[in-house]
């Protein structure tokens, strides 16, 4: 069951709202990579992270209170080891915002995109259907559109450029465990429980390692911590519940949305929207739709109408 989860193209309902939901959640994520970046201005990359998901989980903790009795080990073990991986991305993410702009961080973050399919067949032992190949690659194309050729021409790979490019690898892969750990007997949001404070134990534990001292108290990085944890809190719940019955390689392609949730957010805010923006978002549009096809001889033979 587990390797269907994470090889299956297809949902397994046939239900529209997760896919609604991820949609929500990638529009939610799109606004965290300037808040982050203004906020490690006021504290440290490890506390930073602690806090933000001490309080995601502790918030989490309170919203499941009832149904956490019911934590299992096997649940442990997979909110654990996604957190690990977690703890790895944001970490690294948070960290390489100390040396390069937000607008690089989202690009290159995003090129987990492409990499979550090669990922996905690893755990499989299956390639993704057609559809998903052309659903990923169109959303990937929209992505360079939206960020600009200059983004690929003037990047350079110093310590945040490469911290952020692993941390997009470990995304991919905490998108493909979210998929692979679906399955009957495990409780998506007691994992939800369990991944966040894992994220937050984790860095809470690095400060002194890293020899890094929490910080006098400041609202520029109070209200971050507690808005950003609240938003985690939203964005992995939904994102565990949804991945039950979308699969890794079709989330990508939603999640791919991301920068076109920020740049209508800018444009509404009154900045310049230009022609090439918008023809990146068209693309990435256009792979969520060519994702739902169904292409080949197996499509033709279960629909021979």
């Amino acid at each position: 069951m587990a390797e269907a989860s994470a090889g299956a193209d297809t949902p397994r309902s046939g239900s529209f709202l997760p896919e609604l939901v991820l949609v929500i959640t990638a529009a939610l994520w799109g606004a965290t990579f300037l808040v982050v970046q203004r906020a490690e201005q006021h504290t440290g990359t490890l506390f930073f992270v602690a806090a933000r998901f001490m309080t995601a989980g502790a918030l989490t903790c309170l919203l499941f209170a009832r149904i956490m009795r019911g934590l299992n080990r096997a649940e442990c073990v997979a909110g654990g080891v996604i957190g690990v991986v977690m703890f790895g991305a944001y970490t690294l993410q948070t960290w390489g915002l100390r040396s390069i702009s937000s607008s690089q961080s989202a690009f290159i973050t995003g090129m987990y995109v492409p990499v979550v399919p090669f990922v996905q067949w690893l755990f499989s032992g299956r390639a993704p259907r057609l559809a998903g190949w052309l659903g990923i690659g169109c959303a990937f194309c929209g992505l360079v559109l939206l960020t600009g050729w200059r983004q690929i021409v003037s990047l350079q790979l110093g310590a945040g450029e490469v911290g952020t490019l692993i941390a997009a690898v470990m995304i991919a892969l905490e998108i493909v465990l979210v998929g692979y750990f679906a399955r009957p007997g495990l409780d998506s949001f007691r994992m939800t429980v369990v991944q966040l404070l894992v994220v937050g134990v984790l860095a809470l534990c690095g400060m002194p390692l890293a020899h890094e001292a929490a910080p006098a108290f400041s609202w520029g990085w109070a209200l971050p911590v507690l808005g950003l944890g609240g938003l985690s809190a939203a964005i992995y719940t939904a994102m565990n519940w949804a991945q039950q019955t979308v699969s890794p390689t079709r989330a990508t392609v939603i999640y791919a949305g991301e920068p076109v949730w920020a740049g209508l957010v800018g444009w509404l805010a009154g900045e310049a929207l230009p022609a090439r923006a918008l023809a990146g978002a068209g693309l990435v549009v256009l792979g969520v739709l060519v994702s739902e096809m169904r292409l080949g001889k197996k499509a033709a033979d279960k629909n021979p109408g």
